[in-house]
């Protein structure tokens, strides 16, 4: 699989400006993190439209790609205007079964990863990047850099591990990707490899180290399934909180 991962803007183009952040700066870090996070999986090339701080027309991101002969373009942005939260963009052209698919899937797993943001939905525009490519593309609008709110999260270097966190399990999910081979071994725990990359990867290896919380038993964590009440009293229980 070629993943082609555009860091939008770059150069002279700053983007989206506000509450002291760029938007070239943000997606820079965001799509880096998606690119290392794609790093576990096997079979799959990351291809970057830019890898440092310099101007690209839009054209030339969609030549990349097309030269690449790529499986799939991700251009990743950050809003402006005066809205908050989280959409998504396909080309409102004809477009294939694929490329609504990869959106569906995608924009359902960024959601699910950054939580408590607006959802502003799944779009169609007509994007050069969206539109000159000659495989399924989608484009992402992560926040709003002039909302003071959103802008809050943007500067927390782990909420972007979440946003890049949901956009690589959309892309696992939609193209079937599967991580690289073995286990991670923490002290007397054996974990399937599926925390690795995950933005709490840290925190839930030392749960693991500290004997909290416990994988199931065929091996797999489940970072992103949620507690019952059950669990959660053992989990409090552990850490010496009941009486």
């Amino acid at each position: 699989m070629k993943f082609v991962i555009d860091w939008g803007h770059g150069g002279s183009d700053p983007g989206a400006v506000g509450n002291g952040l760029r938007e070239k700066d943000l997606t820079m870090k965001i799509g880096k993190m998606i690119g290392d996070m794609l790093g576990e999986y096997e079979g799959v090339q990351v291809i970057y439209t830019r890898t440092s701080d310099c101007y690209l027309s839009l054209e030339e991101r969609a030549e990349i790609a097309n030269k690449a002969c790529a499986d799939f373009l991700l251009s990743v942005h950050i809003n402006a205007g005066g809205g908050t939260g989280f959409e998504s963009y396909i080309y409102n052209g004809n477009v294939s079964a694929k490329t609504i698919a990869c959106q569906n899937v995608i924009h359902g797993e960024i959601m699910r990863a950054i939580g408590n943001v607006k959802d502003r939905g799944k779009k169609r525009a007509n994007y050069a990047v969206l539109r000159l490519t000659n495989m399924p593309a989608i484009l992402t609008e992560n926040l709003f850099i002039d909302n003071a709110n959103d802008a809050a999260k943007l500067k927390s270097d782990q909420f972007l591990q979440q946003i890049a966190y949901g956009h690589v399990i959309g892309l696992e999910k939609a193209f079937g990707l599967k991580k690289k081979g073995g286990q991670i071994t923490v002290q007397k725990d054996t974990v399937k490899d599926d925390i690795t990359g995950h933005w709490a990867e840290e925190s839930i290896r030392k749960a693991i180290k500290a004997g909290i919380i416990k994988g199931h038993s065929d091996g797999r964590f489940g970072p992103d399934e949620p507690v019952t009440r059950a669990q959660l009293a053992v989990i409090l229980d552990r850490l010496g909180l009941l009486k």
